[in-house]
C-alpha cells in the first residue's frame, strides 16, 4: 500500500514536468520558427529591395571615365541621383563586383530603377546615347575638335589629329584639306564613349544620306561635284548667316566662276590668315597662297568652314544674275547686289559714306564724354 501512494503522489509531479517541457519545447520551437521567419523576411525583403524596389528619388546623368574607380561613381549616385537606400545599392555593388566590371560610359538613372540593375547597368555598359550637335560657324579645325570634345568622350587633340590624318581620312574619300566638306551640321545620337572614327563613320552617312542623286545633278549642272560645292557653300557661310541672302550670294560667286572671274572673297584670306584679322586690307590680297582668290581664279583647294545645309543649298539653288555685292549702308547685316561695276561702286560709296558718318559721330560722342 506504501508503493501504492508514493505512486499516487509522484503521478501529478511528472505530470507537471513533463507539461514544463513540452511548453519549454514549444516556446524554443516557436523562437526558432520566429527567428526563420524573421531570416526569410530579411531574405526576402532585400532581395526586393536590391531587384524590384525602385531606389532613387531624381534622374541623373552619371558620366564614367576609364579612370573612375566604383567608389566615386557610388558617391555621385549618392549625391545626384537621391539613392532611397544605400545601404542596397552598397549591396548590389559588392554582389555584382562592380569595381572589377566598371564600363565607362554615360549612363541615364532614373527613379524607377533598382540597385541591381544599376549595377548590371554599369558593369555592362548599357549607355543611353548622347546628342552630338554640330552647329554655329566651325572656321578651324581646332573650334570643331572643342565642339566634338565637349560632348564626347573624344580628347580635342585626337579630333585635330584625325582630321590631318591623311590614310585615315582617304577610307572616307577625303583629304586634311577638303576634310570639313565631310561634316554636315546636324544633330546626331552617338555614345558618349564614341570613337573618332565613329563620328566620322557617322558623318559619312550624314554626307551620303544629304547627297542625294538629285543633288548631285544640281550640283553638276552648276558645273561643280559635291565636294566643290561644299567649298563654295563655305565661302557663302563666310560671308553671312543671314539665309534668306545665300542664294543670292552663291548667284553671285556662281556667276562669277562661269564667266572665269576671279572670286574675290574676302573670307577665302581671312582664312589663310587664320581668321586673325577683322577687316581683309589691300595688303592682305598680295599674300601668296592658292586660298587668295584674289590671285587666283576658281575655287580654293578646300572649304574654309564647315558648309551648312542652308549655304549647300543656297549654292545648288542660287538665285539673281548679279555679279558684286556688298554691305548695305543700312548696316543692318544685310547687302546690296549689283550687275555691273558702276551698280557696285555706287553701292560701296554709299555704304562707306555711312561708315564714316557713323565713324565721325562715335568720335564726337567720345569727344563730348571726355
Amino acid at each position: 500500500m506504501a508503493t501504492d501512494k508514493h505512486t499516487a503522489s509522484t503521478a501529478p509531479k511528472r505530470r507537471k514536468k513533463g507539461k514544463q517541457a513540452l511548453d519549454r519545447k514549444l516556446l524554443i520551437g516557436g523562437i526558432v520558427a520566429a527567428v526563420v521567419l524573421l531570416a526569410l523576411f530579411a531574405k526576402v525583403w532585400t532581395w526586393l529591395s536590391d531587384n524590384r524596389l525602385p531606389n532613387f528619388r531624381k534622374e541623373s546623368v552619371l558620366f564614367v571615365r576609364p579612370d573612375t574607380g566604383a567608389d566615386e561613381v557610388y558617391a555621385t549616385l549618392i549625391n545626384e541621383a537621391g539613392v532611397k537606400r544605400p545601404y542596397s545599392l552598397d549591396r548590389a555593388f559588392k554582389s555584382k563586383k562592380v569595381a572589377d566590371n566598371l564600363e565607362p560610359g554615360r549612363y541615364l538613372i532614373k527613379p524607377g530603377y533598382t540597385s541591381v540593375y544599376v549595377a548590371r547597368m554599369l558593369n555592362n555598359g548599357w549607355q543611353t546615347p548622347a546628342k552630338l550637335t554640330l552647329s554655329g560657324t566651325l572656321r578651324r579645325k581646332a573650334e570643331l575638335a572643342t565642339k566634338i570634345s565637349r560632348q564626347l568622350m573624344i580628347d580635342s587633340a585626337d579630333v585635330i589629329k584625325a582630321l590631318n590624318d591623311r590614310a585615315m581620312l582617304s577610307a572616307y574619300g577625303f583629304t586634311p584639306d577638303n576634310a570639313f566638306s565631310l561634316f554636315i551640321p546636324d544633330t546626331y545620337e552617338m555614345y558618349w564613349t564614341s570613337t573618332m572614327k565613329d563620328v566620322l563613320d557617322k558623318q559619312k552617312e550624314a554626307y551620303d544620306a544629304f547627297w542625294t542623286a538629285d543633288r548631285i545633278a544640281k550640283a553638276k549642272a552648276q558645273g561643280l561635284t559635291p565636294k566643290e560645292a561644299s567649298i563654295l557653300a563655305s565661302i557663302v557661310k563666310g560671308e553671312t548667316n543671314y539665309e534668306p541672302e545665300m542664294p543670292k550670294i552663291a548667284g553671285v560667286y556662281l556667276n562669277r566662276l562661269h564667266k572665269g572671274m576671279k572670286l574675290q572673297a574676302d573670307p577665302t584670306v581671312a582664312y589663310l590668315l587664320d581668321y586673325k584679322v577683322n577687316r581683309v586690307l589691300f595688303k592682305h590680297l598680295q599674300i601668296e597662297s592658292p586660298y587668295n582668290t584674289y590671285k587666283y581664279e576658281g575655287l580654293p583647294p578646300g572649304p574654309i568652314a564647315v558648309p551648312t545645309k542652308a549655304c549647300l543649298e543656297a549654292v545648288l539653288n542660287p538665285q539673281g544674275d548679279y555679279l558684286f555685292f556688298c554691305a548695305s549702308s543700312e548696316m543692318d547685316g544685310t547687302h546690296k547686289f549689283a550687275k555691273d561695276l558702276s551698280g557696285h561702286m555706287k553701292n560701296a560709296r554709299a555704304f562707306q559714306s555711312e561708315l564714316n558718318k557713323r565713324g565721325g559721330a562715335r568720335k564726337a560722342a567720345g569727344k563730348n564724354s571726355q
